[in-house]
């Protein structure tokens, strides 16, 4: 169900990153922190998106469209605010509040919370969880009857009774608020906390004490109040992010040998009966299709891979893979490489801005850079496209079904006609004919007695 507005706040929340990074730019499994509750909130079919900056802007830049911004100037604190992005609140519908530093919100848990929220007819409904060890968070204190009472912080010794201290139901700070009832109530929070900060939890008590209905819908998932505020808060939430992708990823049909060492970040794509190997990375905007293999010690970024593709012990960016082919072990293919379909890239081979045709073969030891390379040809280990001159670079067109001998440069720009032959050890400076041998080296010539002269120039070479 659709509702009107989610309010992310993303402004005046300490931190102990300790980084020249914002926090909520820091990545999270291949997405800022900020972009998770941005995308559950567009995923849940929130019809507006407000983000609460800081006075110094946005810390992800940029937010992605349809988001709006509302600036606080100073940090006064979580109803300051939201107060700050009245203007973009409308008074009709629900209003869902959400921690930009709390990332692990899905988008069916702001369902649930909404559905909750309109069935209890209530002013506000509080997202809580029970906790086994609750430190930390403020208490949801409920009356006689099992409605929420209040929400008892417990930051500062003194806030909470032992009596409340004891309650393990907590706040998970996400909200759902109807409109008008929020924005009547944000003018009411004052600041008389230690702190001197305006707190969304008094406008549950404000509701209260209106008369209104304040409800609980509680989770069962404590992961949604897993926050970050320094690297081992992050680390903490990035195993469980970890967890959900590739359970996701399992439950859709993919083999993970061993999920411990492999990392898959949030938006990559992975068909039916693939096989991800230990030690495995796949990052970005990654796409991969059915029936493949990726690793062992693979890392794969921004690539696109086809159905049936293998992939071993490899470093793979910003380049494609179609159906059948091969890479590895030990390739390095690099941005806009592209291996049609069965084409092979085997060991201790680099690829940049290259064409390698159907069936095309690199085997081994090799460097093809800013070359075109026609179906079926073979180039023989230790083969270079020499593509720079000191000033520009230049492109190797080598046609379909070329023999080329073990280590022969081509020297571009230079042409190679389909059928054609090259010669072990040739340096290609010239275009080569259709169906021609090149044989572009010194002629061999075999200096006779030589180990002998030299015994006799220098005693010291005799065996």
């Amino acid at each position: 169900m659709p509702f009107a507005t989610v309010v992310i706040l993303a402004a005046g929340r300490g931190t102990r990153m300790r980084s020249a990074t914002p926090k909520l730019a820091h990545d999270l499994c291949g997405r800022p922190l900020l972009g998770w509750p941005i995308a559950a909130a567009r995923e849940a079919g929130a019809l507006r998106t407000v983000v609460v900056v800081g006075s110094d802007g946005p810390p992800v830049d940029p937010l992605g469209e349809g988001v709006e911004l509302a600036v606080q100037e100073r940090p006064l604190g979580t109803a300051d605010a939201v107060a700050a992005a009245a203007p973009l609140i409308a008074r009709e519908g629900v209003v869902v509040v959400l921690a930009g530093d709390v990332p692990l919100i899905e988008p069916a848990m702001l369902h649930e919370l909404v559905g909750a929220h309109e069935g209890a007819g209530a002013a506000a409904t509080v997202l809580t969880t029970v906790l086994e060890d609750p430190r930390g968070y403020g208490r949801i204190v409920r009356d006689a009857r099992g409605e929420v009472a209040r929400i008892v912080e417990t930051k500062v010794a003194g806030d909470a009774t032992g009596e409340e201290l004891a309650i393990r139901e907590v706040n998970t700070s996400i909200y759902a608020f109807d409109g008008g009832a929020l924005l009547d109530a944000l003018p009411e929070v004052g600041s008389a906390n230690e702190q001197g900060e305006r707190y969304l939890t008094d406008v549950i008590a404000i509701l209260r004490s209106r008369g209104a209905a304040v409800a609980a819908h509680p989770v069962e998932d404590p992961a949604v109040v897993l926050g970050v505020n320094d690297r081992v808060a992050l680390a903490a939430v990035r195993a469980e992010a970890q967890r959900r992708i590739q359970e996701r990823h399992m439950l859709a049909g993919v083999t993970i040998v061993q999920p411990a060492s492999t990392s898959i970040d949030v938006d990559v794509v992975i068909g039916e009966d693939t096989v991800i190997e230990p030690c495995t990375q796949l990052r970005g905007a990654t796409r991969i299709g059915a029936r493949s293999t990726i690793g062992p010690h693979a890392t794969v970024i921004d690539a696109r891979i086809g159905d049936g593709v293998s992939v071993v012990h490899s470093h793979l960016v910003s380049c494609e893979l179609r159906e059948g082919a091969t890479v590895g072990p030990f390739a390095y293919l690099r941005p806009d490489a592209l291996l049609r379909e069965r084409a092979k890239v085997g060991t201790f081979v680099e690829v940049k801005n290259a064409d390698i045709g159907e069936g095309a073969k690199v085997p081994h030891l090799s460097y093809v850079g800013d070359a075109q390379i026609g179906e079926r040809t073979n180039l023989g280990a230790g083969t270079i496209t020499a593509n720079y001159d000191g000033v520009a670079k230049h492109r190797t067109t080598i046609g379909a079904r070329v023999h080329g001998g073990v280590h022969t440069s081509f020297v571009a720009p230079v042409s190679v006609g389909d059928d054609a032959w090259t010669a072990a050890g040739s340096v290609v400076t010239a275009d080569v004919p259709e169906g021609a041998l090149a044989v572009a080296r010194a002629r061999q010539r075999n200096v006779e007695r030589y180990a002998e002269r030299r015994r006799v120039v220098d005693p010291r070479s005799a065996p």
